[in-house]
């Protein structure tokens, strides 16, 4: 049971879905002084992700992996996103750089971390459990800006695991959470 009053927001909040990701591959592996790897299948915005409870979203790199299993869906809040902009003087970074899999503006995404959610985005509401931070890599100052790793840090996101099988899309949605 969740304790609202420890919540930085409401049991039901409006949020919006800005960007919505699927990434085929891991690109960032090794060393980032020696670049991403060649780009292979280039990660996909899309306006619609379907979600499978405990396997993720399909096409994405970690789809039906069991290691993965607590962590098929990354969620990222853009206000966190636009903080580091501001920090580091840069444009505001998106999901092809931070490669999370859902954008979301109005709600601190990382303290969604340990919590069950909803998320409708208009197509019925797809069930999460939010399990562990997305904690950034030295990636992030490869792709982003030189301090982004630093700076992201307590606001990378979360990994989250699906509990039911539905469909996001990119607009107003209503979290909710249990």
């Amino acid at each position: 049971m969740t304790d609202a009053a420890a919540l930085p927001f409401p049991v039901e909040t409006p949020v919006e879905v800005v960007e919505l990701l699927v990434s085929p591959v891991h690109r960032y592996e090794g060393r980032p002084a020696d670049g991403p790897l060649p780009a292979g299948e280039a990660p996909e915005l899309r306006d619609e992700l379907e979600v499978r409870a405990h396997l993720g979203i399909p096409g994405d790199r970690y789809f039906g992996h069991s290691a993965h299993r607590t962590a098929a869906v990354t969620f990222q809040s853009l206000e966190a996103l636009e903080a580091l902009a501001s920090d580091l003087g840069v444009p505001v970074p998106g999901l092809a750089q931070t490669r999370r899999n859902v954008l979301l503006r109005g709600v601190d995404v990382d303290a969604l971390a340990g919590r069950r959610f909803t998320l409708d985005a208009g197509a019925g509401g797809v069930r999460f459990q939010g399990h562990r931070p997305a904690r950034p890599c030295g990636w992030m100052n490869t792709v982003i800006a030189d301090g982004a790793h630093r700076a992201m840090r307590g606001r990378g996101g979360i990994r989250a695991e699906p509990l039911a099988d539905g469909v996001l899309r990119v607009g107003p949605a209503l979290l909710r959470i249990e």
